[in-house]
């Protein structure tokens, strides 16, 4: 008899959250960036609701400063595996008066409202998110159903009690629940479980040679936001 590994078991938590969800809500959603631990997420629905498609759409909340190698692998996974996907640009919240650009010109603290304004439009009442509890403090305090009130906002005062595998999606409408099916993993079970599902990554994770430029002590692959200096 084969035994199970630490891996099937991981694997075996997170589907059976999977499944949970398509139980008890209405719209789902996969947030997916093309890092590795959405990456996985997709691998784990792949096997969740195999040999049927997957039940519900991917969404990206594009910064608008992405690698365009991930952008690739984006659009060619979500092809390959004839999903919807649901594009939620900052850029264009940023012409539109949603949110301001920063004045550093970084873009991840504006993508909250992005994905707030985004969920109200398509009505999305559980999110799937690729969070780890081994990540810092605060994951640490996530359920595997995180609830989110009619402003998106956490609470983590205000959580329901996870006894038993036993998981409470009721929610009033505008409210929402955070889904963490990786909460229990840690970044190395995801490193062996890309190697052992020898699941393609965008070419960005490997090594290779590319054009960098120097900038107070940091290097930065030269590209469409960092150009080279004039000498």
């Amino acid at each position: 008899m084969r035994r199970q590994s630490h891996l099937d078991l991981l694997e075996a938590e997170s589907i059976f959250v999977m499944r949970e969800v398509m139980a008890e809500f209405e719209r789902p959603v996969l947030l997916f960036s093309g890092g590795k631990d959405s990456i996985v997420m997709l691998r784990l629905a792949e096997k969740a609701f195999a040999p049927a498609r997957i039940p519900f759409p991917v969404m990206h909340v594009d910064t608008g400063h992405n690698f365009p190698e991930v952008l690739e692998y984006r659009d060619r996974r979500v092809a390959s595996l004839g999903l919807n996907l649901v594009v939620a640009s900052v850029q264009e919240a940023i012409d539109t008066g949603l949110v301001r650009e920063l004045p550093d010109g970084t873009r991840n603290r504006i993508q909250t409202p992005v994905l707030l304004a985004a969920v109200e439009k398509y009505r999305f009442d559980a999110l799937f998110g690729g969070a780890r509890r081994d990540e810092e403090k605060a994951r640490a305090k996530e359920r595997m159903f995180s609830f989110r009130d009619e402003f998106g906002q956490w609470d983590p005062k205000n959580q329901r009690p996870e006894l038993w595998a036993l998981y409470n999606g009721r929610h009033h409408p505008g409210e929402s629940i955070r889904v963490f099916p990786l909460s229990n993993w840690t970044e190395l079970d995801v490193w062996h479980y890309i190697a052992k599902e020898n699941i393609p990554l965008p070419g960005i994770y490997y090594a290779h040679d590319r054009e960098v430029v120097e900038r107070n002590g940091m290097f930065y692959a030269v590209n469409e936001f960092i150009r080279l200096r004039d000498g």
